[in-house]
């Protein structure tokens, strides 16, 4: 089982939108020196939406080939159409991804019989851990507990990133599926409490800027250890709220090209930080001490 901090990893672009392998390489050996526990590869907070599908799987092969089996490697290839998420986690799966994550299928509003039918035939079809992801948010269709319980009996459906940031959805899900069954919180500001509650672990944006005080924050949290991983998270506060000032991820995009770890790039229709949001997010950075 993946555990731990889990940083959904921004793509790198420079100023014209093309993939920056170079940046991407460096993001790769900072999570591994400051003590990521796994990866996620074009995900959310990885312009997924905005990737064409030959960029999508180079960006995972790339990940993998940098990370080199130091830590797991979570392939992002959930999609609304099954067929075209099934050949992503085929790709993925060949080029040596250790699970991938699903989100659940945005815009058409699937049934909650639809989302079953979907993710039963990913994973019957292709030999792999699989991660569920709901986050109703951005999809417009939540995956109740009851229909996670149905998927969680497939063998290689493995986990859930729940990221309603309701923490009664832990209690109602870890009854339902049992201990051997991942839930990772897909919400950084409420991760905290959830790893507390007994969750395996965060998927998260915030790891992307301050990643040595999440994986911290995190392991205390798993541990029991209230009274540290709380003083931990108060000093995180400011990123979980104001990474969000915009759209993800383009505040986190903006924060790591503060920090020279990438340079200024994003893809339309998402844009570029704007100007009278950067002294709040730089403040958020100095209260996580990624700053000065």
């Amino acid at each position: 089982m993946i555990q731990g901090s889990i940083v959904a990893l921004v793509t790198p672009m420079d100023e014209s939108g093309s993939i920056d392998q170079v940046s991407l390489k460096k993001l790769v050996e900072f999570h591994i020196e400051q003590g990521t526990d796994s990866i996620v590869a074009v995900g959310t907070t990885g312009e997924s939406a905005t990737l064409d599908e030959e960029e999508h799987c180079e960006v995972i092969a790339a990940i993998v080939g940098y990370a080199a089996g130091r830590i797991p490697i979570i392939a992002g290839t959930g999609a609304n159409s099954t067929s075209e998420a099934l050949e992503l986690t085929r790709r993925a799966k060949a080029a040596g991804a250790d699970a991938c994550l699903l989100v659940t299928p945005y815009y058409n509003k699937p049934t909650q019989e639809g989302l079953y039918l979907h993710h039963k035939a990913i994973a019957e079809a292709v030999d792999i851990p699989q991660i569920l992801y709901n986050v109703p948010g951005r999809t417009a269709v939540d995956m109740l507990p009851e229909t996670i319980a149905r998927l969680s009996v497939i063998k290689n459906i493995v986990g859930v990133k729940e990221a309603t940031g309701k923490l009664e959805r832990y209690t109602q899900i870890r009854n339902l599926c049992g201990d051997d069954f991942a839930l990772y919180s897909g919400d950084d500001a409420t991760s905290c409490e959830f790893c507390l509650l007994g969750g395996n672990g965060t998927i998260t944006v915030t790891g992307n800027v301050a990643p040595r005080l999440v994986h911290e924050m995190i392991n205390a949290a798993m541990d029991g250890d209230r009274e540290t991983a709380l003083a931990i998270d108060a000093k995180l506060t400011g990123l979980h709220k104001h990474l969000f000032i915009q759209s993800n991820p383009i505040p986190v995009k903006w924060a790591l090209a503060e920090l020279g770890l990438i340079k200024k790039g994003i893809r339309l229709p998402l844009t570029w930080l704007t100007e009278e949001c950067y002294e709040t997010v730089r403040a958020a950075m100095c209260q996580a001490e990624v700053i000065e």
